[in-house]
């Protein structure tokens, strides 16, 4: 599915100044994927714990292929990754994401993420924590900071999500954030992927408004 609300025709969009990308909670701080985050890039990806529910753990090449494309940003900056790291401590502990979904490949189209133009497809909130950052409220924290954004800050009418249909934990954060289940739906070339979604009015209704 397209983000079709979004008019195809509408104006070169505006850049956020980069301070406007970093985003804070009150014990963390999201900052837009850079080159420098490649330590946690590999902490995260290689990890076959925390890649449990996403896909096989990437080879140290892999990686630093990945890094390429995962300091990309779409839409004035608004579409991307973020790195997170702890207030407290300042150490990296996961990634969160607003990323164009792929339906029939196994990896997002990057090509989408231009600097002047929303993606074509569904932009899905996502995250990475490293096991050490676990049962500790770190998911739900981030996840509701970039809905925040994601609402008060884009043209979005909606975000989505998917996860393994195991992962009940990643589920349990999502619903907590306000995201529905929308049942089986296929995504990143599987036919069986947990879906959710929420609108920006039922954001707005359940959250605040974005005036």
């Amino acid at each position: 599915m397209e983000n079709s609300e979004i008019p195809a025709e509408a104006p070169m969009i505006t850049a956020l100044p980069h301070e406007s990308l970093i985003l804070e909670t009150d014990r963390l701080r999201l900052t837009p994927f850079s080159s420098e985050d490649a330590d946690i890039a590999h902490r995260l990806l290689g990890d076959p714990e925390v890649m449990r529910y996403v896909a096989d753990p990437l080879t140290r090449d892999e990686v630093e292929d990945h890094m390429a494309n995962a300091i990309r940003r779409g839409a004035g900056g608004r579409i991307g990754i973020w790195c997170v790291s702890r207030k407290d401590t300042g150490e990296k502990i996961g990634d969160c994401v607003l990323t164009p979904l792929p339906i029939d490949s196994s990896d997002i189209d990057w090509d989408q993420l231009t600097p002047d133009s929303y993606p074509r497809d569904e932009i899905e909130i996502g995250y990475l924590l490293v096991p050490a950052a676990w049962g500790q409220g770190f998911a739900t924290e981030l996840c509701a900071r970039l809905l925040r954004f994601a609402f008060e800050q884009t043209a979005l009418p909606r975000v989505i999500a998917v996860t393994d249909p195991g992962n009940a934990n990643s589920q349990h954060v999502l619903q907590k954030c306000g995201l529905r289940p929308t049942g089986p739906r296929r995504a990143y070339a599987e036919d069986d992927c947990s879906g959710f979604e929420i609108t920006r009015e039922e954001w707005v209704a359940r959250f605040g408004n974005t005036a």
